[in-house]
């Protein structure tokens, strides 16, 4: 970049001796109010028409939220007409609270009392711009002349609010200091305090003050101290909710939230995702989501995220990135090695301890509880490790494969990806595992084989074993005895030149529970040289299955010998 970064203003924090925010936790959700349907919608290449807003309205309904913004009805007869939709539609639950925004303007104000006529509860929502540099550049005018304005329409408010709430509306009042972060705090407080005035907020009928970050212009800390700062400074803190407007031009949207929200505000005015004006509003899935994973209860319902997401596509015509948290696509996959094995070997712990808590590394949420699958959480590529391909042969198809046998098969599928030069997909691993394990079938092959079993002195099995292998063109019969079928069949082959094979170990499960069910079983050899040799074995007779894995094993053994 060119050496032109001295045309630039940097932000003067406030000086702050004892600040008490950073000492501070969240325990609580704020007050949600969603701006999906004036600030996101506002934001839109094309607005959403009466329908598309009446979708998404029901989805915010669903969600959970109480406070929706649902328009600015006296700038357009789109957004009028959509409020008197609502209203006369009979869509409005009687458990939640519509938002309407006007400027301080005389006439913008009276059209929007006109149009909330009916509603049951409303959020009078009033603004003006106030900062040093809105002052300078757009207002031409000092603080006194800013704050004229906003008591101006705050008293008109007041006055047209009497017949309204005589007449049973749960009217509430709300207004902002557009800019807030560009203003000076002091200054800040001074026009607050006079709104508050003005509207005559008291503890039992308080007013809502929302502090927006118009545009985003500090880091997050900066910004929590302006907030402490302002609520320290306000005469009439007992009478007001604090609310936050955070956008998200720095990318610090979330952090300015949570920060502002540790420093004392108690509201949170956000959008689905994230959308708005230029880099977005603050994110209100990820600021609930975030909640959510430290143990707080956010009371929205984020329980199907993937229908939630579809309907803000399709409404909004925006397409959320694969990297979104919470939502996108890849935001739970792994492709990396030593991530797949250590999300692997998290499963299994909690399968294993039946722990009460999620503790599954590089997953900081359970996908489930988004209703997101599982399926994706490993993904194969040249860059997956042992435990990624064994992962998802187990939660996609079943397949619980012994950790020594890990890294034997992750080496046959990450060879596939090298070769390929792309990612592998669950059905690709599976035909690996078929060809190289299950039909490893030749040249020895099974054809003939009975058991019997007698119980000896101390509650002691014996096994006899007999049968016919084919070796290529040659049919042979073997017998041996054991104290259980697998070593009655291993002692049987032992004397037919098989007998370069050190048994190590087995493992065998059900592949579908029921009595239905297939038995699998992995069959673990060492050769004469010191070499693993792993073998794979499936039938729906668990007798049967162990043999099948030995001989796979062997037959891997002759055919990578002879390859």
């Amino acid at each position: 970049m060119k050496p032109a970064h001295e045309k630039y203003i940097p932000f003067v924090p406030i000086p702050m001796q004892n600040r008490t925010w950073p000492d501070k936790k969240l325990t609580a959700p704020p007050i949600w109010c969603s701006v999906d349907l004036r600030d996101g919608n506002q934001a839109l290449i094309d607005p959403m028409n009466v329908e598309e807003k009446l979708a998404l309205f029901h989805t915010l309904l669903d969600i959970g939220v109480k406070e929706i913004e649902v328009g600015f009805p006296s700038a357009s007869d789109t957004e009028y007409v959509f409020l008197r939709t609502l209203i006369d539609g009979g869509h409005i639950p009687d458990d939640v609270t519509i938002q309407v925004l006007v400027q301080a303007r005389p006439h913008l104000i009276e059209r929007t009392f006109q149009a909330i006529e009916g509603a049951k509860h409303v959020i009078f929502h009033l603004y003006n711009s106030t900062s040093t540099l809105q002052r300078k550049v757009v207002f031409k005018t000092d603080m006194d002349g800013i704050i004229k304005i906003a008591v101006d329409a705050a008293d008109l408010i007041y006055a047209l609010s009497r017949p309204v709430l005589a007449a049973g509306m749960d009217l509430r009042f709300e207004y902002s200091p557009e800019s807030f972060m560009g203003t000076e705090m002091d200054n800040a407080v001074l026009i607050c305090q006079a709104v508050l005035d003005a509207l005559h907020a008291t503890p039992e009928r308080k007013v809502i003050l929302n502090l927006p970050t118009t545009v985003e212009n500090c880091m997050p800390n900066y910004f929590a101290d302006e907030i402490e700062y302002f609520i320290g400074k306000l005469p009439g803190r007992d009478s007001a909710i604090i609310s936050l407007h955070p956008h998200n031009d720095r990318g610090e949207g979330v952090a300015t939230a949570e920060l502002g929200l540790l420093a004392g505000a108690e509201r949170v005015e956000a959008t689905l995702f994230g959308n708005g004006e230029r880099t977005g509003n603050v994110d209100m899935v990820t600021l609930a989501l975030n909640l959510y994973t430290q143990g707080v209860d956010p009371k929205l319902d984020f329980s199907d995220i993937n229908k939630i997401r579809d309907v803000y596509e399709r409404v909004t015509k925006m397409k959320l990135g694969e990297r979104q948290p919470y939502v996108g696509e890849l935001v739970f996959t792994a492709f990396s090695g030593s991530h797949q094995d250590a999300i692997n070997k998290g499963t299994r712990y909690m399968e294993e301890s039946g722990s009460e808590y999620w503790e599954v590394p590089y997953l900081p949420i359970d996908p489930a509880d988004l209703g997101r699958q599982y399926e994706p959480i490993i993904r194969i590529n040249s860059q997956s490790g042992k435990g990624g391909a064994a992962f998802i042969m187990q939660h996609n198809f079943g397949f619980d494969l012994p950790k020594a046998m890990h890294p034997e098969f992750g080496r046959i599928v990450q060879e596939e990806s090298d070769r390929l030069g792309k990612e592998l997909k669950p059905e690709r691993i599976y035909a690996l595992f078929q060809e190289e394990y299950v039909k490893a079938d030749t040249p020895y092959e099974l054809l003939e084989y009975r058991f019997s079993e007698q119980s000896g002195t101390g509650g002691k099995n014996h096994v006899a074993f007999s049968g016919k292998l084919r070796h290529r063109d040659t049919i042979f019969e073997v017998s041996g005895e054991g104290n259980g079928p697998i070593d009655a069949f291993f002692n049987a082959i032992h004397d037919q030149k098989m007998n370069r094979f050190t048994f190590i170990d087995y493992k065998e499960h059900a592949i579908k529970d029921g009595s239905d069910s297939l038995a699998v079983a992995y069959i673990h050899l060492q050769d004469k040289e010191g070499k693993d040799w792993f073998g794979v074995g499936l039938s729906h007779n668990s007798n049967l299955a162990p043999l099948r894995g030995i001989l796979s094993s062997m037959n891997r053994a002759e055919r990578h010998t002879h390859s």
